[in-house]
């Protein structure tokens, strides 16, 4: 009788083994729906954050600019692209990324760390937004053809900032200034174009307030 028993509860367990691993094999792993769009968009956070900001400045976006490459954003990118009779795929490619305004050519690490160093020296006690309005500067006069045209011959052009006169230039930067700066790099301009910027409670060059102010962030105009 105890044989008879142990063989048949053996046998329950050998058949409540099969069923598990075959219950196994069917289970599907999580599938993250957000993370494979964030895959195939191959932006950065802080590319997703500008291509948010300005599809949201336009209209095609109304989600939050949290640097997630979701269906709102795709569906965004989508919109945009028909716009503007491109290849409407959800896509941030190179002619997308040309008709948004913005690079997707990755900076030099030195670039970067310079310009966040800047930003930091400069700015570290202004609204994140203006922070990224002083890195923009510095890349506007990059462009520009009155100033040098590299990150390092604008921000050590002789007296350009003040920053570098009083040596502040060589604090090191903080992930606030960090995120400016790839913010700016990445095409984010909240400063209009401006080429320079002032705090009117310190600045003593009569000159640089005869510039046309685009707007005010903070403690500083941004002029050109």
């Amino acid at each position: 009788m105890v044989k008879i028993f142990s063989k048949k509860l053996t046998l329950v367990l050998i058949l409540m083994m099969i069923f598990c691993i075959g219950t196994l094999c069917f289970i599907q792993p999580s599938i993250s729906y957000d993370n494979d769009i964030q895959v195939e968009a191959g932006l950065t956070t802080n590319q997703i954050k500008t291509v948010q900001t300005k599809l949201k400045n336009w209209g095609y976006y109304t989600g939050s600019v949290d640097g997630i490459y979701g269906p709102k954003t795709r569906a965004a990118v989508i919109k945009f692209q028909q716009k503007n009779n491109l290849v409407a795929d959800g896509i941030v490619g190179s002619k997308t990324a040309a008709a948004l305004g913005m690079s997707l050519t990755s900076q030099t690490s030195s670039d970067l760390y310079l310009l966040a160093k800047c930003i930091y020296a400069e700015a570290r006690g202004e609204p994140y937004a203006g922070q990224v309005a002083v890195g923009a500067v510095i890349l506007n006069r990059v462009k520009s053809s009155s100033f040098p045209n590299t990150i390092s011959g604008v921000i050590y052009q002789p007296y350009a900032f003040t920053a570098v006169a009083d040596g502040q230039i060589n604090l090191e930067p903080n992930d606030t200034a960090y995120n400016a700066a790839r913010d700016a790099l990445n095409g984010w301009d909240p400063s209009y174009g401006a080429l320079y910027y002032y705090n009117p409670s310190t600045a003593t060059s009569s000159w640089i307030w005869s510039r046309t102010v685009l707007v005010t962030i903070g403690k500083h105009k941004f002029a050109i």
